[in-house]
């Protein structure tokens, strides 16, 4: 029998193990970061906000030319045959469009056959709910909307990984980058939110829309509390009575320093730990949640 326990893949329309999941390295995805994807969570057996992903990864299909031989239900119900393949009850599941490659000799991007691909793996934390994250504020600029449009999430990572590289260097974990004003931006798959006597701020340009991040919004709220999208400059951002980060891959997460500072008392914040919470039991909520037949 095969073991898909470590993870499943939908590769050119097989089943395989995650091990054995492989694309070909004339894919203008693997070539030139010719993609666009994106990363649904599993939680107790039941995705969250599955539809929203959805609307997402077609947009950007969309946006970039791309299209696909599966319907949007054919396409959720890969991703179910991927969970129901590992069983795992708790997953990280991706949806990926690439390029694909084109006619022999060609290099125009119209001529190639896009490929869509799909895997559920075990789920992934940027960080455990209760333990801080220590960020750093890189210098390094996010690549501009201008040139890459951050609402099609895409694998132009580069700028995020040296980032990381400068919050190493620094004694820190992870990263924020900036715009050309010197504005906060977002991290390595997170959103960014600061809280300043019961205002939440979240930059509103050259980021991701994640789906989290919309969550909280819609949280905060429903609570009461003023949400501004806009600039968040790093000096705002040290000065914050708490800091926090939203990602698929860990939900709601305190962060408790920046630039070697401790931010409030150095523990998950009241309002952070009152979204986070809310947050977690909307997964009990069948408006958000889609059970998967296991």
């Amino acid at each position: 029998m095969t073991d898909f326990s470590k993870g499943a893949a939908h590769i050119y329309g097989a089943m395989v193990p995650i091990a054995e999941a492989k694309i070909s390295i004339l894919d203008w995805g693997f070539l030139h970061s010719d993609a666009t994807y994106d990363v649904v969570h599993v939680w107790q057996g039941s995705y969250f906000r599955l539809d929203d992903h959805l609307d997402r990864f077609f947009n950007g299909m969309e946006r970039l030319h791309m299209s696909i031989a599966y319907t949007r239900e054919e396409v959720a119900a890969i991703l179910s045959d991927c969970v129901k393949a590992t069983g795992l009850s708790e997953a990280y599941v991706e949806m990926i469009t690439t390029r694909g490659q084109p006619t022999p000799g060609s290099r125009d991007p119209r001529t190639c056959t896009n490929q869509f691909f799909a895997f559920a793996i075990p789920f992934v934390w940027i960080k455990e709910p209760q333990a801080g994250l220590n960020l750093v504020v890189s210098h390094r600029q996010r690549i501009a909307a201008e040139s890459v449009d951050p609402m099609v999430k895409n694998y132009h990572w580069l700028d995020l990984v040296m980032g990381q590289y400068d919050a190493y260097e620094r004694g820190g974990e992870t990263a924020a980058l900036v715009n050309a004003q010197g504005n906060i931006t977002e991290g390595p798959g997170f959103n960014i939110f600061a809280i300043k006597d019961a205002v939440i701020t979240t930059p509103a340009s050259g980021v991701l829309a994640g789906i989290t991040r919309k969550t909280a919004i819609e949280l905060a709220t429903e609570f009461g509390y003023t949400v501004v999208e806009g600039d968040l400059s790093p000096a705002d951002a040290r000065s914050a009575d708490e800091l926090f980060a939203t990602s698929t891959a860990g939900g709601i997460m305190p962060i408790t320093t920046i630039d070697a500072q401790v931010v409030g008392s150095g523990a998950i914040g009241p309002i952070t730990q009152k979204l986070q919470t809310a947050y977690w039991a909307r997964h009990d909520n069948p408006v958000y949640s889609s059970a998967i037949d296991y």
